[in-house]
């Protein structure tokens, strides 16, 4: 048995995660991001014990993980991460990481790549840990959220969640 496999067969099946959309212009009802994440973590037998969404400003931001932080064992945001000067997700987030998962990004862009061309360079997708929890932030288009969560998150999330000892 290779050690992969060995973790994953203590891994947690069902990780309590927070899903949080970073957007000025959506609302809760508008959301299909974020409605998409937690149907596809809910579907995989995850729970969704947070969701809100919030501006694309810094405060806001901080307080919405910090406070997914206190039930949820895994957060993913979604919006935020591009370029634009109201993106504001990953400067705000990165500085506060504990630890990055620098492979999430790579992959994600990797994966991005073969669906969309050279435009995926221009994701800021980052992983990392805040205050023991595992937080992805994930751009915020459903395709995006989709290739994210079905290819990289949900394949090792209790995998993740186990090795940080939860």
């Amino acid at each position: 048995m290779s050690v992969p496999q060995k973790h994953k067969e203590h891994a947690p099946a069902s990780v309590k995660c927070g899903v949080i959309t970073i957007s000025d212009s959506r609302t809760s009802e508008t959301d299909e991001s974020g409605k998409l994440v937690r149907d596809l973590l809910l579907r995989a037998g995850h729970s969704v014990l947070f969701y809100v969404v919030v501006k694309d400003e810094a405060k806001p931001i901080l307080d919405a993980v910090e406070q997914a932080s206190w039930t949820c064992e895994a957060i993913v945001t979604n919006g935020g991460t591009g370029l634009a000067k109201r993106d504001v997700t990953i400067p705000t987030l990165l500085p506060a990481f504990e630890k990055t998962l620098p492979g999430f990004g790579e992959l994600f862009r990797s994966l991005s790549y073969e669906a969309i061309g050279s435009a995926a360079m221009l994701s800021g997708a980052v992983a990392g840990v805040y205050h023991g929890r595992l937080v992805f932030c994930l751009p915020g288009s459903p395709d995006a959220c989709r290739l994210a969560v079905e290819k990289l998150i949900l394949p090792e999330l209790g995998h993740a969640v186990g090795v940080m000892g939860h």
